[in-house]
Order: structure tokens, then C-alpha cells, then sequence
């Protein structure tokens, strides 16, 4: 039997990069996922691309009421949910004279209170085996240059997870944390640029930049119960950056 068989997740940050790496992945492994994002078009193409066992609902995790219509539906649907994937995020290169409350604003929003409400409502739907998944980053625990917003998000991710693990206890629902290093997705080759991408992939122990797959990859550990006897965990998958 396929590790996520008969299982439903939810996947934020669906329609791209490591978010339908993802998808892919836990569709493989069989289960049935929700992918939710901003972009429309992007929801369009991941549909016709992932098929049958995909439903994909539009909005952004810094809105609750459009987190709500993520859970409500899945609810109305599945019933329940196993897996529950707050992999939404944003970021931008802004050095520290040129940080603006806006720039703040906007990467906390998403970043942080997106995912502590990602998982309060979506904690609603879980029981006992479930399995929430955060997306860290190697940027938490690494000095970046022009990086200090997006870095200190992820490493609030961090912590929410060491603190939820606590919350959680006795419930039998599990709160890791999967932190990629350089992994060539659209955001990041926007954000930071391919080529730079490449080049950061080329000084990790590995010695080339990240495929989103081999994240999907962790991820697919994460959901499943090889992973059962983790919690408050942080699983890097980063070709050895942060780890040396």
C-alpha cells in the first residue's frame, strides 16, 4: 500500500514550486490534496496537470475568511483532514536602511500570521496520526544579507513548531518543521535570481542547487508515519548549507 493511502492533505502554496512538487508527491503516494494559492492561473494549470485527486481553491493564508473558505470546503468534502501542509510564503531582498513597515507587514503577514492561522483552523479538521507540516527555512538560523525580514519569519516558524509540540501534546497530532536551502522555484529565482540560485546550490557539501522534488520528497516523510515518533522537529533539506 502507498504511504499516504486514503489520506486527504492540504497543501497552502499550492500552485507552485515546492508547494506542487508537493502535490505531486502526496498525490503519488495516495492521497487525495487541496492546493490553495493566490494565483488562479496557476491553480488552473497544477489541475490539469495533477488530475482526479486534486481540488484546488483560490486565496491568500493572510486573509482568514479566505482560510476559512479553504477549510469549510475541505470539511464539506473530506470530512476530515490528515495532512495539513502551511507551506505559503513570501519574501523580498531588502537590506536593513531600506526596511519599510510596509515590507514587514507583508512578509509577517503571510509568513507567520498565515501560518499560525492556517493551523488553528485547519487543527479543527485533524485527529490523532495527523501531521502538520511548516515551511522553515535555512535563512532561520543563518545570517543573510539583505535577508533579516524573511530570515526572522522562518525562524518565528521555528518556534512555533517547538511550542506547538507542546500544545499538541496528547492529542496525537504531530508539528515538524521542513526547511529547504537553496531549491530553484519561481519565487526564488525571482526573488534572488536563477543564476545566483545556481550559484548558492554550487557551494552546498551537495554541490548544486535543490530540485523542489527532493523537497516534495521530505515533505512525503513528514506526512506519512515514517515519521511517526517526530514532533517539534526541523528536517533540513538543504544540500548540507546551513548543517556545516
Amino acid at each position: 500500500m502507498k504511504r499516504l493511502e486514503g489520506k486527504t492533505a492540504i497543501i497552502t502554496g499550492g500552485g507552485t514550486g515546492i508547494g506542487l512538487a508537493s502535490a505531486r508527491r502526496f498525490i503519488a503516494e495516495g492521497a487525495f490534496v487541496y492546493i490553495f494559492g493566490r494565483r488562479q492561473e496557476k491553480l488552473d494549470a497544477a489541475l490539469r496537470e495533477l488530475g482526479p485527486a486534486v481540488r484546488a481553491v483560490a486565496g491568500s493564508v493572510a486573509d482568514p475568511t479566505h482560510l476559512d473558505r479553504l477549510f469549510e470546503t475541505a470539511k464539506a468534502e473530506r470530512g476530515s483532514i490528515d495532512i495539513l501542509f502551511a507551506n505559503a510564503g513570501t519574501g523580498a531582498m531588502v537590506p536593513l536602511m531600506n526596511i519599510t513597515p510596509d515590507h514587514y507587514d507583508q512578509t509577517f503577514d503571510v509568513n507567520v500570521k498565515g501560518t499560525i492561522f492556517t493551523v488553528q483552523k485547519g487543527l479543527k479538521l485533524m485527529s490523532a496520526g495527523g501531521s502538520i507540516i511548516l515551511t522553515g527555512s535555512t535563512t532561520g538560523v543563518m545570517g543573510t544579507p539583505a535577508f533579516s525580514i524573511y530570515s526572522a519569519s522562518k525562524a518565528a516558524v521555528r518556534n512555533l513548531a517547538r511550542s506547538w509540540a507542546q500544545d499538541l501534546r496528547g492529542t496525537g497530532i504531530r508539528v515538524n518543521v521542513l526547511s529547504p536551502g537553496p531549491t530553484l522555484t519561481e519565487l526564488a529565482a525571482e526573488v534572488v535570481g536563477k543564476e545566483a540560485m545556481i550559484e548558492m546550490g554550487a557551494t552546498t557539501p551537495i554541490g548544486h542547487v535543490g530540485d523542489p522534488s527532493e523537497v516534495a520528497a521530505a515533505a512525503a516523510f513528514l506526512a506519512s508515519s515514517d515519521s511517526s515518533f517526530m514532533t517539534g522537529s526541523e528536517l533540513f533539506t538543504d544540500g548540507g548549507l546551513a548543517q556545516i
